[in-house]
């Protein structure tokens, strides 16, 4: 899988129409959750894009400390179901948690996790913070590595 980083500016309509494409494939249907993805964050964030075979297949976005929470911040995290099985999530957030300590230069990141996914997580140094809590009906936590 080929990653590429870009800043909003930097992507270009393909691209945008894929993340959206993608992230609209998982959390809106796959998920079954109605909500409000196109949320205004885009334009702050940093896109993390996992390509295999010219294609979109794995996704994150990242915030600088401030814009999304008091730490650095990466959201959106998402695979697609037929590319699960190669590891990719792990691809895509190592590459994730590296962009965020190169360009905003922390090592203090959060997340808002479905619980389901908490040992993935784990695996990144990321640990459970509060209680959990229902967002878009889906059960969450937070999570925070440093």
């Amino acid at each position: 899988m080929e990653i590429l980083i870009k800043t909003f500016s930097e992507l270009n309509t393909e691209e945008l129409y894929e993340i959206l494409q993608l992230r609209s494939e998982v959390f809106v249907v796959e998920q079954d959750c109605v909500y409000q993805d196109i949320d205004g964050k885009d334009q702050k964030a940093l896109h993390v894009l996992g390509r295999k075979d010219k294609k979109l297949v794995a996704y994150t976005r990242c915030f600088a400390p401030g814009i999304y929470f008091s730490e650095a911040a990466i959201g959106r995290v998402i695979v697609k179901a037929s590319e699960r099985k190669y590891g990719y999530g792990h691809d895509i957030m190592k590459a994730s948690v590296d962009a965020i300590k190169k360009r905003f230069d922390t090592e203090t990141i959060k997340l808002s996790a479905q619980t389901y996914l908490i040992k993935f997580y784990n695996t990144h140094g990321f640990q459970t913070t509060g209680e959990e809590y229902l967002e878009d009906g889906i059960p969450h936590i937070a999570m925070i590595t440093t």
